[in-house]
C-alpha cells in the first residue's frame, strides 16, 4: 500500500480529471502510481509524457522491453 494516498477524480482539477479519463480509456482503470502523482499536476504531466515516449519507442522488441522493465522493477524493489 502506498504511503501517500492516491487522489480520486472528485478531488482533482479539470486537467487531472481529463488525464484520468484518458488513462481509463486506454488501460481500463487509473493505476495507483498515477493517482499518487496527481498530488503534483506537473509531475503527472511529465509522467504521462514519459509513458507516451516509451510506448512510441519501437526500436526494441516488445518482449525484450517488457523483460527489461520487469528486471528494472525487481532491482529497485518497485511493486508496480
Amino acid at each position: 500500500m502506498a504511503r501517500i494516498r492516491g487522489l480520486e477524480s472528485s478531488e482533482t482539477g479539470p486537467l487531472t480529471r481529463f488525464l484520468y479519463w484518458m488513462t481509463r480509456r486506454k488501460i481500463g482503470r487509473v493505476v495507483l502510481p498515477f493517482k499518487v502523482a496527481a498530488h503534483h499536476p506537473r509531475l503527472l504531466l511529465a509522467t504521462g509524457q514519459m509513458e507516451m515516449g516509451q510506448q512510441a519507442a519501437r526500436s526494441v522488441d516488445p518482449k525484450l522491453k517488457a523483460l527489461a522493465s520487469i528486471k528494472a522493477a525487481l532491482l529497485i524493489g518497485c511493486p508496480f
